[in-house]
């Protein structure tokens, strides 16, 4: 069978010479089958391509991560509500504290960050906000606690420098104010109590306190002065024997000397006094139990 021709001419423009070029039956033929391979392997290429983008293993694998994931993102989300709650809490019972403490004022900025804060809505960028609140929140509440500290030791101190105990067991017999003067049996203002006890009994500081003086004094015979802080002061008269020197701190209930009947005095007794800012108070307005010292 004789070879089929084609003519292909090719125009450029009007004035350019005309282009012609021959071609056979079996060159269009292998044209044709380049074209067609060329067609097949790109399709194949693209199937290949796509089908390992979704490979069944690795979507698999990925659907499992997203669930652990999502398990881990509600645990977390339960744990901040959690926190949140327990903050909370924690905070109320902080102001209980300071009331308690006598805080009028925590300070500035003592009440930002009170609640439970914005529910999460599940994405993991949603939790850092309240993540960052519970840390400012935690941040005041340990400043709070330190003021409440403070505040809850200073009074502690002051409890314990308040003379809230009988220095002696005994019987009152002279109470505080104006009396008649036991020497000179005229008017007289007596600036403490007198406690009849037997010579020798024990005398006790009736808070803690710095030994001020520890000597003979005019009036008051052998006598102890301690000084508590916070204004108030103790004096003990008429000691027959002092247990204590000057200087020495001493702590509620400590044995400071006994009870005699030294200085001006006319029997065995203690003269107690307690002052406030210097000046002689009634002592029966701070002792709180009737026990005394130990016999």
């Amino acid at each position: 069978m004789p070879r089929q021709r084609h003519t292909v001419i090719f125009v450029p423009d009007a004035r350019a010479r005309l282009r012609k070029w021959q071609v056979s039956n079996v060159q269009l033929a292998l044209a044709g089958g380049a074209l067609l391979l060329l067609a097949l392997a790109a399709s194949w290429l693209a199937w290949s391509h796509f089908n390992t983008s979704v490979n069944p293993a690795e979507m698999s694998r990925l659907r499992h991560e997203n669930a652990r994931l999502r398990q881990v993102n509600q645990s977390f989300e339960s744990s901040i509500e959690s926190l949140q709650s327990k903050l909370t809490a924690s905070e109320d019972r902080t102001r209980q504290l300071a009331i308690m403490a006598g805080l009028e004022s925590l300070g500035a900025g003592a009440d930002v960050g009170i609640g439970g804060g914005t529910p999460l809505d599940g994405a993991a960028a949603a939790a850092l906000p309240a993540l960052s609140s519970l840390g400012v929140r935690a941040g005041q509440m340990a400043a709070r606690l330190d003021a409440i500290e403070a505040k809850l030791g200073e009074r502690v101190r002051w409890m314990s420098s308040t003379p809230t105990i009988a220095p002696v067991r005994g019987i009152l017999t002279s109470g505080f104010g104006t009396r008649s003067d036991p020497m000179t049996h005229g008017p007289g203002l007596h600036q403490g109590i007198d406690i009849a006890a037997t010579a020798g009994q024990p005398v006790v500081a009736a808070a803690d306190g710095l030994v001020l003086l520890a000597a003979a004094t005019a009036g008051y015979g052998e006598a102890v002065y301690l000084s508590h802080g916070f204004g108030l002061s103790t004096r003990y008269g008429h000691l027959s024997e002092i247990a204590v020197r000057a200087g020495q701190r001493v702590h509620r209930g400590d044995l400071i000397g006994r009870v005699g009947s030294t200085g001006r005095s006319t029997g065995s007794h203690l003269h107690y006094e307690v002052r406030l800012d210097g000046s002689p108070v009634n002592p029966l307005a701070y002792i709180l139990d009737g026990s005394g010292g130990p016999s």
